[in-house]
């Protein structure tokens, strides 16, 4: 009787172990954050010819599809450098959560987790949590952030900025499938106010800051989704999300023709599919137009999005995208609708929106040598594609190579990208409709009837210091106003000015109107002394040269920033 109570008593030891270890084993659905450096190592990766499964297009990716990467490159890591070793095996210890233990892991509340709790791993290189909660079918992991960020403008010398935030991200995954996450961020600025968003681009369209209606200039930042995945059959994925979370979409280097990301979280309803060769993103996003005192002149505009992409291993991937931005009414069935064609539904909606489309490529059969291109037709130009100087031929095009390991120097990258952007691309003859959210370009930053050369040499010193320098050539052709701020030539050069009927003559020569040359260098460092505590030094030099006025003038600036996550 003693020897049966015994083996009831292992094997209930037994089955308890397994099924706590197995809770431990399935797939985090949540996304990663796209500013992650993970992102950064696996492009790399990708471009060195390993075989990683990124999407630059839609380059969000979840923890599981990060660690899949990871166990790929692993399978190669004699291919690796030291540091690219150590950088693997640093995002190992963060993104394989069942091998999370005492040893790679500290949290500073709870046991449940089996984590450890010594203080002198506060500042280590171990993974750190304020709380986790691993059981079956359900887990969550607690992080609190903070920023510190000082700027200074050198040239012309004005008074520097302070910025101090503090935040919160709650994630985890429920039942395998269910990724959440909730980031919350809350700061203040302190020093010059109009200095402080060029150190921080989201302060200028945060409603807080802009308002800036209370005693103390401050502001907040929110994310939260909802994200959930399933495999029906092998190699087959289909994820539905909902929420907000920075994005970004299409292909660009230094930035995107489409969505680069640089513009307000947009709230948004996403699906993704991918089978064998073929993947398939349908989005349907929501976003504000441009700020006003009188909050009833506010509205809301809307962007519908598909895109499918062929995926030829060893060759390339082709994506042919399209999107719809709305406004003046609630969400329209139409565009809900994943499997049409919008531009033909636009023009039975009597043609109210703004609609483009885009082609893009991407090479992964050289080694250490990536080649991309992006086509962008904006509203209707297919009619008008052969007149290069009719103003209703609003095209961009960007092309780009990237570079890793060149003259088999390991750990150094190059980038060379061009980007060339039409006048009046992203306008729209409604302006309520344009290619923008807030104040900002969705797309690429440099707007329309613009131009970029853009060159970048990056090197990992080690899996701690990262370096960057960038060099960029931008020519702008900009309205001409006069004194009274009164529109005298329309260019096309500003994505909230549209082509106006009678007024506006017909052909626009590309850099028409008030010629801006910019070359500006810029150079930072990226240390990380210990785990998620990272200081960033960043420095710009800007010298514009106005063509059309014959006037030169210089400016720079530079921030250093600590950043740290628990």
């Amino acid at each position: 009787m003693k020897i049966n109570n015994v083996k009831i008593f292992i094997a209930s030891l037994l089955t308890t172990y397994f099924l706590l270890l197995t809770s431990y084993t399935f797939p985090q659905q949540e996304n990663v954050p796209l500013d992650h450096q993970v992102y950064t190592f696996l492009k790399e990766m990708k471009v060195k010819n390993l075989p990683v499964n990124i999407h630059d297009d839609s380059p969000n990716m979840s923890r599981a599809e990060i660690r899949k990467n990871l166990e790929r490159i692993d399978s190669l890591s004699n291919e690796l450098s030291t540091t690219e070793n150590k950088l693997l095996k640093k995002f190992q210890n963060e993104f394989y959560d069942d091998l999370a233990d005492s040893i790679n892991t500290y949290q500073l509340f709870g046991d449940q987790a089996g984590f450890s709790k010594k203080g002198s791993d506060f500042l280590s290189d171990k993974i750190r949590y304020v709380y986790v909660y691993r059981g079956e079918g359900a887990n969550y992991f607690l992080n609190v952030m903070g920023r510190i960020l000082y700027g200074q403008k050198f040239k012309p010398y004005i008074n520097n900025s302070w910025l101090y935030d503090i935040g919160f991200r709650f994630r985890g995954t429920l039942f395998e499938k269910l990724g959440y996450s909730l980031t919350v961020q809350k700061g203040g600025v302190s020093g010059s106010q109009d200095f402080a968003p060029t150190i921080e681009p989201r302060l200028k369209y945060n409603f807080k800051y802009v308002e800036n209606i209370e005693n103390i200039s401050n502001y907040d930042f929110t994310e939260g989704y909802l994200r959930y995945c399933t495999e029906p059959v092998k190699d087959m994925s289909l994820a539905f999300q909902i929420g907000r979370e920075k994005i970004k979409f299409g292909y660009g280097y230094e930035s995107k023709l489409v969505l680069s990301g640089d513009h307000p979280l947009l709230d948004f309803f996403r699906i993704n599919f991918n089978y064998g060769i073929f993947s398939f993103t349908s989005l349907h996003a929501s976003t504000v137009g441009e700020y006003n005192v009188n909050r009833t002149d506010n509205f809301t505009k809307f962007i519908a999005l598909n895109r499918f992409k062929l995926h030829f291993k060893d060759l390339f991937d082709f994506g042919l995208g399209e999107n719809v931005i709305y406004s003046g009414r609630g969400i329209d069935l139409a565009y809900l609708n994943p499997f049409a064609f919008y531009k033909f539904e636009e023009m039975s909606l009597q043609d109210r929106d703004n609609g483009a489309l885009w082609l893009d490529l991407q090479t992964n059969c050289f080694k250490n040598i990536e080649f991309q291109v992006t086509y962008f037709l904006d509203d209707n130009p297919l009619g008008n594609l052969q007149d290069f100087s009719n103003y209703i031929n609003k095209t961009g095009y960007q092309i780009g190579a990237f570079w890793y390991s060149p003259f088999s120097i390991s750990d150094l990258s190059f980038v060379f990208e061009y980007t060339r952007i039409r006048p009046y691309v992203y306008s729209h003859i409604n302006p309520k409709n344009s290619y923008t959210s807030w104040n900002q370009i969705l797309g690429h930053h440099i707007g329309p009837n613009s131009d970029e050369i853009f060159l970048q040499a990056a090197y990992n010193f080690s899996e701690k210091l990262r370096f960057n320098f960038d060099y960029q050539y931008i020519r702008n052709g900009q309205n001409i106003y006069d004194s009274q701020g009164h529109l005298v030539f329309n260019a096309g050069g500003d994505a909230f000015v549209t082509h106006r009927d009678i007024v506006d003559p017909i052909r626009i020569e590309f850099l028409d109107g008030e010629r801006i040359n910019q070359n500006i260098f810029t150079f930072n460092v990226r240390y990380e002394p210990f785990r998620n505590f990272i200081f960033d030094l960043f420095i710009r030099e800007t010298m514009s040269k106005n063509i059309t006025r014959d006037i030169t003038s210089n400016s720079s600036y530079g921030y250093l920033r600590l950043m740290f996550e628990l």
